[in-house]
Order: structure tokens, then sequence, then C-alpha cells
């Protein structure tokens, strides 16, 4: 019987292969693993599983997104949230809460990818007629393609008028995973999304003293701000409105088949994303809000350190002097923010804005390189921002993977 050696050389030295490698454990890294498993390909995944979601996203969250929107893709629709509830043997809360959302996607990662390498990639570079991944303790991978399912940390938006302020006084909503830190202090929440009213809610609640600032002249609910709809209105919403919930009535059956999305003008397509993904509250969020300010039809005109404070003028000539403004301004795709994609690979990708240009099996110009989730949003369009895009994507990935004629 042969006896194999342990590899004893230093990381730094060691070479392996992989069929696929993928970047990132998040929901659409997990979905696009269980598809291509499925299908018989051979796959590596690199990072932590669901480490965006519990390092960054902040205590008591609550998931935006209907139950039946936040299912992580498998095969057969299996490993949805319903199989998880059934495996726990109780009741999920709904709204679903942040902690049993990772909690679920943590279950869904044992199930596909028990192997899964906690170790970051560093370095992507092109190698013949492949890649070469450099992880952060030195060990090299050869893989023929490339997956990059990375998430959207490295996109947070911060205005450029805040650029000089120190993060001790001005920081994005990203940075806060403990709104409590900030229990009797004074903070503004710059925006009027979901980021905006909820890390306001949860400030408030946490004993801080927080107003709102957006720029809309109202705040936009969904489901007109109603928390208990006729089942009527339930019907109707139903009908009109595709099941990711992603969009107005109507237009969301257009961001449900992002296949069509891809074949529309460039301008219809930037017309609907743009509508698609308005700065929008969950209706429950109203009550949470009742004694909270929303300064709605304003902007911060300046905005200079006081001390250890931070002094904010608004467009109206108003002032505030706060202890901290968190800037919950969304993100803006840009995939030459990825620091691992090495420089040339990154000038050799077709560009739409900051998002590369994805053709079937959501392949970039690069062959083999795939880009999944909301860097995918250029080509097929908003439902890629959210976890319902994940049964498109990982479907549609591992596709054109098994079939790569069909796909270039």
């Amino acid at each position: 019987m042969q006896v194999l050696e342990a590899d004893t050389r230093p990381r730094a030295q060691r070479r392996s292969r992989a069929h696929v490698a993928i970047i990132g454990a998040g929901p659409y890294g997990l979905a696009a693993a269980a598809h291509l498993r499925a299908a018989g390909v051979e796959t590596r995944v690199f990072g932590e599983a669901m480490s965006f979601w519990q390092d960054t996203m902040p205590v008591g969250m609550l998931l935006r997104s209907a139950w039946r929107a936040s299912n992580i893709s498998a095969p057969g629709h299996a490993l949805s949230l319903d199989a998880y509830q059934a495996a726990r043997g109780n009741q999920l809360p709904r709204p679903l809460p942040l902690a049993d959302f990772v909690a679920y996607g943590q279950w869904f990662q044992r199930q596909i990818v028990p192997d899964l390498d906690p170790r970051l990639v560093a370095h992507v570079a092109p190698a013949g007629d492949g890649f070469e991944l450099t992880l952060d303790d030195g060990e090299v991978v050869a893989a023929q393609r490339v997956v990059v399912a990375a998430g959207i940390q490295r996109f947070a938006w911060r205005p450029p008028q805040f650029d000089d302020l120190p993060r001790s006084l001005a920081s994005h909503a990203v940075d806060h995973r403990d709104l409590g830190t900030f229990r009797g202090d004074r903070v503004l929440v710059l925006g009027g999304g979901q980021s905006a009213l909820e890390s306001a809610a949860l400030l408030h609640e946490a004993g801080a003293e927080v107003e709102v600032v957006l720029r809309g002249s109202c705040v936009r609910w969904l489901s007109g701000g109603k928390q208990r709809l006729s089942w009527f209105d339930r019907a109707r919403d139903r009908l009109l409105r595709g099941p990711s919930e992603v969009g107005p009535q109507g237009l969301s059956w257009v961001v449900e088949l992002p296949d069509l999305f891809r074949l529309l003008p460039r301008t219809t397509q930037e017309r609907v994303a743009r509508v698609c993904i308005l700065p929008a509250g969950a209706a429950w969020l109203l009550p949470r809000l009742r004694d909270v300010p929303l300064n709605t039809g304003r902007s911060i005109v300046s905005a200079v350190p006081a001390g250890d404070r931070l002094r904010v003028q608004l467009d109206d000539g108003s002032e505030r002097e706060l202890d901290h403004l968190v800037l919950a301004t969304g993100y803006q795709v840009d995939v030459a923010r990825y620091r691992f994609l090495a420089p040339p690979l990154v000038r050799s990708l077709a560009r739409l804005g900051g998002f590369p240009w994805l053709g079937p099996g959501l392949e970039s110009s690069v062959p083999g390189l795939h880009f999944v989730g909301a860097a995918a949003a250029g080509s097929f369009g908003p439902l890629m921002r959210f976890v319902a895009g994940t049964k498109y994507a990982a479907p549609a990935l591992a596709h054109g993977v098994c079939h790569p004629a069909v796909a270039t």
C-alpha cells in the first residue's frame, strides 16, 4: 500500500490546483458552489462563511427582504429558509433577524461546502490559460476559472466632501456593527434608505439622540407605508410584483428576468435600475422612528471639526454640533477597488462604469473570470444586488462553466 507523505513545505512554497476557485463565502459564493458541485464541477471556496453579514451589519438588524426573497439558491430549491427552519425545529421570526440569517447561511455552508477554506485571497493574476491565486499565507492556487463573489464592502461610498474628516467623527454605516457604542451621543444619520432608517432606529433604541437628514422631499416606505394591508391589496401586490419584490409593481417583473434585462437598450437599463433601487424603508420601521426627527429635503453644506465634536451646517442655514456623523450613503460598484485583482487584469476588463461587462454565464471579457452579486448588476440588473438574485446567478454560472461554448 502506498503511503502519502504530508506536504511539509512552508505554505508560501506550496502550490495546489482547482478547476473553479470562488472568492467569497457569502450568499452568492455559497449558491455558486452549490450549483457547480451539483453539476460535478470541482470547486474550491475561499473566505469565512457569511463574514460580511456577521462582521459589518449592525447587531439587531432585520432583513428588509421578504422571507421568500431571502433564500440562498441550491439545486431543486433545497436548503431554503423553510428547510433550515424545519431542521431547527422551531419557528423563525419575520422579518428575519440578521443573526438568524447569518446562522442560516452558515448552516447552508456546512451542507454544501464543509471543506470551506477560510483563508483570504490576496492576489489574482492571469497565468497561461487560467489564473494564479495567492492566498494570504503565501500559498499559490492555480485555477482554470475564478468566480468573484467578494461582496460590496469595498464599494462603500463616502461622499467626497467628507474625505478630510477623521473616521472618529464621520464614518460609513458599514463601519459599525455595534451601534450601542453611541449611547448618550448626538448622532446625525445622512441618507434615506433602509440602512439609514434602520441605523437611526437602532441608535435611538440604544439611547443616542439621533436625527436623519435626507435630500428627498419625503421618505419612501415600502407598501406605501402601510403596516397592515387588506387581503385584496396583498393579492394584487403579489400579482403585480415579482417574487423577489425588487422594484415597483409591474417593473419588478422585468427585473425578475435578468436575461431580458440584459437585452434592453443601455439607456433603458439605467432608467429601470435607477427606479428599482431608489432609497426606501420597510414599513415596520415606522413606529420605531416615531420619536426620531426625519429632516427631508435637506443636505449638508459644511462639516468641520470643533474640538472633539463635529459642527454641521445644513442648506437651510441651521447648525448642529454632533458627536458623530453616520454616512448611510450606500455603495457604488467599482471592481477596480477589489484589491486582490491584479491591475493588468482590471485593465483588460471591459467595463460599464465600475461594473464589469458580463455575458452568458456571468463571464467577463477575460475568459474564465466570472462575477456574481452586485458586480453583475451592470449587465443583469438590480436583482443581482439582493440575495434573491442567487436563484438566477448560480444556475446561470454553472451552465456557463459546464457549457463554455454556449457562454462565449
